[in-house]
Parts: structure tokens; sequence; C-alpha cells
């Protein structure tokens, strides 16, 4: 053994030059299909492009209310409105609910979205769609993870550009995400192989360095991994030999990463939360969430390209513990609001204002692109749905019309974007799609969404089929 392992909930996954052989060289670029991002020319001059070292998406996964988060009808009838009021922001004539104070004075530092829309009505695809960036074969259902399913961005990011400076490329934190006890299908490595897994970590907040495995074993001296080292590269030396058993490939990978960490103290340290002294520990938050977007922040300075933090590891966990904040979902039917009010909403206000907040004061913000976004909002009609528990009315699931918010790398500051009707129901101004999220994070990143990479049986595959959100820096 290495003396490396994952903690509970975890995937090591290559993302180095080693990992077979793969560099920005796998792009190709192909004829031009019918899709508008093989219309949209990117290049250096497109907004935004390159401006980011590093992403963090914040999920909130289960389907946040955009009625009672960030896009209020304060003029509404009750039904529609709901119970919560809404408050002033940094940002003249903008309003959020009561409930999101720390938000609202960071909000001046925000462009909000508020006509996301799509077709899918239910957790598990609609999480696929917002991690992928395109629907699932299996529309509006809840399937479980396949073989042949579209990798996450995060997996084609490790396809296309691997980082070889960072501790990785992509870390899912959190993790794996669960509808609401299964994993959810849209978070792996899909048709190009577990070897393309991010690598992905549970509660990062029971113990202070997220990766345990990473501290020096006292029974592993550099003597025994130099040796282990050189097995392994015996081992590559009979790549071509191994090229057809794809499992021998994506345990070789996960070695290879297992021991690129363990070489590099910076990729150690920047999993060790223990330097962070307790006064920013209490500002994000003592609870898992919180000290997820405090990881997320280290490896944005240690510029991990591509960070998730799954606010909660499941869609509604409180259906297990109800008592249990950590695990509780953005899933709300009854009892919306009792349910944000006490559990959801104070600690997402101190997580996701902190971490705006720190990156911006750390000189952060102006290289890395913050996304908080879900799989879809919350209806605006107000009622009690027989099929789930609780004795008072919440919102089902939504599609048609949600919220979600960018901050960071060339984001125009205090602006909002699109426009939801009188209700809350149906885009009033130009609609964007989770597959637009998708385009704008790889142009970020200084990848143009529109390129190919190749698949294992060698078809090109689209980067993404959205277009880039320009707007969030232009408007």
């Amino acid at each position: 053994m290495l003396g490396f392992h994952c903690t509970t909930g975890s995937a090591i996954s290559g993302s180095r030059r080693h990992l077979l052989g793969l560099s920005c060289s796998a792009l190709s670029v192909f004829g031009s299909g019918d899709t508008a991002s093989a219309r949209q020319t990117v290049t250096e001059q497109t907004p935004g492009f390159g401006r980011a070292k590093s992403v963090i998406v914040v999920f909130a996964s289960g389907g946040q209310s955009q009625l009672d988060m960030w896009d209020p009808k304060p003029d509404a009838p009750r039904e529609i409105r709901g119970a919560f009021e809404s408050i002033a922001t940094a940002v003249p004539g903008l309003r959020f609910c009561e409930h999101m104070p720390r938000i609202a004075r960071v909000a001046d530092r925000l462009t909000v979205v508020r006509s996301m829309s799509h077709e899918d009505l239910d957790h598990g695809s609609a999480f696929y769609l917002a991690m992928t960036g395109r629907y699932h074969r299996r529309k509006s259902g809840n399937p479980p993870p396949a073989s042949d399913d579209q990798p996450c961005c995060s997996s084609i990011l490790q396809r296309v550009r691997p980082s070889l400076t960072a501790p990785q490329t992509a870390v899912h934190l959190n993790g794996p995400a669960v509808v609401p006890e299964l994993p959810a299908p849209g978070q792996y490595g899909g048709f190009l192989g577990r070897g393309f897994d991010p690598l992905t970590l549970g509660d990062v907040s029971r113990d202070f360095n997220a990766i345990p495995s990473l501290l020096p074993q006292p029974d592993l001296p550099q003597l025994r991994l130099d040796a282990r080292r050189g097995l392994l590269q015996q081992i590559e030396s009979q790549m071509p030999l191994l090229e057809r058993h794809q499992l021998l490939l994506e345990k070789h990978a996960m070695y290879r990463q297992a021991f690129d960490m363990l070489a590099n103290s910076r990729a150690r340290g920047a999993f060790d939360l223990s330097d962070e002294p307790d006064s920013v520990k209490d500002r994000y938050g003592r609870n898992q969430s919180g000290q997820a977007c405090l990881l997320a922040r280290r490896l944005a300075e240690a510029e991990v390209p591509l960070i998730t933090v799954f606010w909660s590891p499941s869609n509604r966990g409180q259906d297990r513990e109800p008592d249990n904040t950590d695990l509780w979902g953005w899933d709300t039917h009854n009892d919306i609001f009792d349910g944000l009010r006490r559990h959801l909403l104070p600690r997402f206000d101190q997580g996701f204002s902190a971490l705006i907040e720190d990156l911006d004061q750390r000189g952060l913000l102006e290289t890395t692109l913050v996304i908080c976004m879900g799989e879809f909002g919350r209806a605006p009609l107000v009622a009690l749905e027989p099929r789930f528990a609780g004795a008072l009315p919440g919102r089902k699931h939504w599609s048609s019309v949600y919220s979600i918010a960018f901050a960071g790398a060339g984001v125009r500051r205090g602006t909002v974007l699109g426009a939801s009707d009188d209700r809350g129901a149906w885009p009033a101004e130009q609609a964007w799609g989770p597959w637009d999220v998708t385009a704008t994070i790889f142009a970020a990143l200084g990848i143009d969404p529109a390129q190919h990479y190749r698949d294992p049986v060698d078809r090109p595959i689209r980067i993404s089929d959205g277009s880039v959100m320009s707007k969030i820096y232009t408007g």
C-alpha cells in the first residue's frame, strides 16, 4: 500500500501530465455545429476570458427559493411572496430576503442573474444538467450514475487542461452529493473513466487537515516512498500493454495522483485548516458548510482551477435528522419558511458572505470567479404538499425561472441581470441555462468552450453547448 487513502466519501483522481499523456494538445477544433456555442466566437477579447485563475462553485443542492432569497416580490400577494420581508442591500434599489443581512452588505460585489431557466423538474437529472451543462437522457428523474454519463465540468477540465502546478485540477468538497441518499449522476468522469473523477472530500470540518493521509507517516520514510515511486515508474513503462485494461488504468491514475500529493508540500499545506486563525474559522462558521467554504478559499490561494462546494451533501438530509442543521438540503417543500429561517439561511448568510469578503480582502477576488447556483428554484405558489412531511405549506420544484449569483474575476459589481415576472414564475427578460454557466466557467479559465476533446473511442466532443454569459462582465 502507499500509506495514502481517501477520507470517507473521497475519490482520488489523476490530473497531471502523467495521466495517459494528456495535455492541452488534446484539444482539436472541428466544424461548427448548430448550437449557440458553436456560433459564438470566443477569443481573448471575449469579456472575462482567462480572467480567473480559480473558479469556486457553491452548489446549493436541492434548489434555493428565488422568491425567498435573491428575487423577493414584496408587492405580490402573500401566497406568492411568502412569509419573509425583504431588506435593502448595499446596491440602491436591490433587495434581498430579510434573513440574508450579511449577503446584503456584500451585494455591491455580486451580479445576480434572475432569469435562469430550463426544463428539468427532478433533483437527480437536474443536478446532472447543472454539473455537466447537458440534459440527462432520463429528463425529470433520479437516475443513478452510469459509465456512459457525460463527464462533469471538473472531469472535462482534467481532460483538456490538467494543472501542472496546483495541488489538484479539480476538487469537490462536502461530497459526494447524494439525492437524497444515493450518489447523484453528473459529478464523475462518466465516459472518460474514473481516472478523471475529481478529488472528492467529505466533511472537512471534522479534522484540521482535510486529507489526514497527507500528513507524514512515521512508518513510511522517504526511502520507502521513493522505492514505491520507482515501482510505479516501472509500471508506467508498460503503459502500452495496459491500455486495454480500463480498471488498471484508473488505478494507475489514482496512484500517480497520490504520489504527486505526498511529494508536494504545497499540496499538503493547501488542505491544512490548522493554519487558519480561530477568528477566521469563526467568521466562516464552525460547521460543515462554512469550513468547506474556508477550504475553498485556501484552494483558490493555491490556484486550484476548479473547486465545487456542495453546501450540503444531501439535497434533503433533514428527512433523516431534522435537528442536524449540517444535513439540511435546499429541497424545502412543506415547512419551507421554518426550515429556511432556522437551518439554511443563517449559515448560508454567514458562510457565503465570509467567502466573498475574505477573497476580496486578500486580493483574490480579482482572479477568482465565484458562482452560487443550484439545480433549479422553487414554485411561486405557497401550498401544502400532501406527499411530504410537515404541517405548514411550502414550495415545490420550479425550473422555469430561478436565480444564481456571480462575483469576481472581472464580473460587474452590484448588478442584476435578467428578470422574472411579477410572480417569480417565468423569465421576463433574456433567459440563460446551465449550459451557459458551463461555457462561462471554461471561458473564465481561458478555454474556448466551443472547442472539442476526444472521448475514449476518439469521437470529438464539444466542451460546452452553451454561450458565454458576457453580460455579467459588460451589462
